[in-house]
């Protein structure tokens, strides 16, 4: 069934070709980001986009769910955000004589968490449970949440005024943390020159279907990987926890994501097994968010991490 569905879809890497051609042509000068956006999502992770204002962060959500034919869903996190605004609520029907629940937001294929960081700690882990189990508990009765599950939360800088820090066990729910960052000078000058790439986002036909998403990531979470890779990989999160730059190295859990954006990251370059360049290609975003810098607590530098790379050998 499964080599039937990917056939179907015209061959393992060629199935994201189109989306990340297309995605690239709204999100101008980010093919690298991009696939990484892709990469969390076939590893069946959730993603944090932290950049300044206009930077294009929604708008890659929007291409995404529409590119992959995903039920989409936008909830803008405020100071005054309640967890019943997201997880939903129930309401008495008077003529039934019986409670209702209205699912919320979060009840969706791609949820936009935007501005995640401008909601009080208390609504943030409103999605705790829905982006660790795939369910959300309301009222003593637990819900299943659709499949494919994506969660992508924009946050703005914390230095940015109206903003809560993410707490740690919020954060290392995402897989991956991104930064869009400026866009190169050609970039801008296509981008000026278009007058903007919302409306064309929201008029991309979908390249993919969400049925057959679960088992495009189940193949990516199948890749072949080698003993030796498994080493390198725990000799990485094992050099982390004795290195000066961090004050605490990467959790277990870390490890396992690592090893899921590797896999994912080769199967959508088209490869049948990791390599220890597919784990140095995804380390920076799966790691960055987890270790703290010993100078200032703030996110792990990328230098940081490329010397963390440099210092460990590959077997």
């Amino acid at each position: 069934m499964l080599k039937s569905t990917l056939s179907a879809l015209g061959g393992r890497p060629r199935a994201f070709d189109g989306v990340l051609d297309q995605a690239g042509g709204i999100i101008l000068g980010k093919d690298h980001e991009i696939r990484l956006a892709i990469t969390c999502l076939l590893a069946n992770g959730h993603l944090l986009i932290e950049d300044l204002p206009g930077m294009g962060k929604t708008t890659l959500a929007h291409t995404l769910a529409r590119l992959l034919g995903l039920q989409f869903s936008r909830i803008q996190f405020t100071s005054d955000l309640l967890p019943a605004d997201i997880t939903g609520v129930s309401i008495f029907e008077r003529d039934k004589s019986e409670f209702r629940f209205l699912p919320g937001p979060v009840f969706a294929q791609l949820v936009l968490a935007d501005e995640i960081n401008r909601a009080t700690p208390k609504t943030q882990s409103a999605l705790l449970e829905a982006m660790e189990e795939g369910q959300v508990t309301a009222e003593g009765q637990t819900r299943q949440l659709p499949t494919p599950f994506f969660v992508i939360a924009t946050q703005n800088p914390a230095h940015q005024i109206g903003t809560f820090p993410l707490p740690e066990s919020q954060l290392d729910r995402f897989l991956m943390r991104l930064e869009l960052g400026y866009p190169d000078r050609a970039a801008e000058r296509a981008l000026l020159t278009a007058g903007g790439q919302r409306a064309r986002a929201e008029q991309l036909p979908p390249m993919l279907k969400a049925e057959d998403l679960p088992a495009l990531q189940k193949e990516a979470a199948a890749m072949h990987t080698a003993g030796p890779l498994i080493d390198y990989v725990q000799a990485l999160v094992e050099a982390t926890r004795h290195n000066p730059a961090f004050q605490h190295g990467l959790s277990p859990r870390a490890g396992l994501a690592l090893l899921a954006a590797a896999r994912a990251w080769a199967w959508l370059a088209g490869r049948d097994m990791v390599l220890p360049d597919d784990v140095q290609a995804v380390l920076p975003a799966v790691a960055r968010h987890r270790l703290r810098s010993a100078q200032g607590g703030g996110y792990a530098q990328d230098e940081d991490i490329a010397a963390l790379i440099r210092s460990v050998a590959i077997p």
